[in-house]
């Protein structure tokens, strides 16, 4: 049997009708920038994330710095990121011109350990952005508390996290900004690039929207300089097909992680995701740990199974950083499971069956 590790060409099989009408639509009103599409999906994203705004913008990493630049954070100021994520998170802080300060990892979830932060603060210090991991929010409530005793913004990488809750509460509930990735991969992926802002806050709203759109009050208007980062047409009617479907699939990713936890619940050598009680994870990657990643993932591999590792590299742990001078003893969780993660297959289309397979081969490779 062959696992893939996601499936999109499944995934556009069974809505291919209502995508292409979507890209046709768009290309006959020729709405191919910004746009009705684009209006239409932001007000639907909107809505769905239980926020007043959505601002379409290029991609997801447009998205972190375009958020931070409308909070005014630049030269001279801090931001505190987690030590475990994708480099577009720490990557949009040096955009701006403000340091990024690296924060360990909870050992449990892989979040940001908030517990970590009050002995990074400094003067400078002006916002946190926590990642929302693999689909797992971050403890947003004790990060908030953080951040109205030190009068810090919060700008929420929701990158992987697209429908996450706490407490019942959709994310926007919490912070400043919630900043989304479409990236084809994305539990909600366009079929190119793509990003959204989302935010409760009308002021940030509008300084995000001139900002994505070099500036501009209205046509030839610029109030500031800005960037060139607005979503296309046809990602935005592609996304508004998309979305209608994503609490079905976001259950149908529920319910395959938890269908792992009962089959590698006593599996040697195999630690599974922790979940916090009072979140929905919504599973955009189901994470494993294991002292013997190499040799496993290779022997799945050549059992026709696909995996990923999510990452490989912490992030003060990369060339990138090295003129920072961490070591990697600064960042022991991080350090650590750098070398452990693994991230099986998951995704709505993937049957019981392909779970059963991938499970039985991981199984009895670690018995051994």
């Amino acid at each position: 049997m062959q696992v893939p590790f996601s499936d999109l060409k499944t995934q556009y099989n069974l809505i291919a009708s209502e995508i292409k009408e979507a890209i046709e639509s768009v290309v006959k009103e020729c709405a191919f920038i910004n746009g009705k599409y684009v209006q239409e999906f932001e007000a639907r994203f909107a809505k769905f994330c239980g926020a007043k705004h959505c601002i379409g913008v290029g991609n997801g990493t447009d998205a972190l710095f375009i958020a931070l630049k409308a909070l005014n954070i630049g030269v001279g100021d801090e931001v505190i990121v987690p030590a475990n994520s994708f480099v577009a998170t720490s990557e949009a802080v040096t955009l701006t011109g403000a340091k990024v300060v690296f924060a360990d990892c909870d050992p449990q979830t892989y979040n940001i350990d908030v517990h970590k932060i009050a002995s990074l603060m400094t003067q400078r210090s002006k916002a946190i952005i926590p990642v929302h991991l693999y689909g797992q929010p971050a403890d947003m409530n004790a990060l908030q508390q953080i951040a109205h005793q030190h009068e810090l913004k919060i700008i929420q990488d929701c990158a992987q996290a697209h429908g996450a809750e706490i407490d019942s509460k959709p994310l926007a509930s919490f912070g400043d900004v919630l900043c989304f990735s479409f990236y084809p991969g994305k539990n909600l992926g366009a079929y190119g690039d793509a990003g959204a802002i989302v935010t409760n806050n009308d002021e940030i709203a509008h300084q995000v929207r001139m900002m994505a759109n070099h500036g501009r009050e209205a046509k030839y208007d610029h109030v500031f300089e800005g960037v060139n980062s607005r979503m296309d047409g046809i990602q935005g009617a592609i996304l508004s097909v998309k979305l209608k479907y994503l609490n079905q699939w976001t259950h149908t990713r529920r319910k395959n992680a938890a269908y792992y936890d009962q089959l590698l619940k006593d599996a040697k050598g195999v630690v599974t995701p922790y979940v916090a009680s009072n979140v929905k994870h919504v599973y955009h990657l189901y994470v494993i740990r294991t002292k013997k990643r190499e040799e496993l993932q290779q022997h799945l591999k050549t059992n026709g199974i696909a995996t990923g590792i999510h990452y490989p590299i912490a992030l003060p742990n990369l060339t990138a950083y090295r003129y920072l001078k961490y070591k990697q003893d600064d960042f022991p969780v991080a350090s650590m499971y750098q070398h452990e993660v693994l991230s099986l297959p998951i995704y709505p289309e993937q049957t019981y069956s392909m779970i059963e397979f991938v499970c039985e081969v991981l199984r009895r490779y670690m018995r051994k």
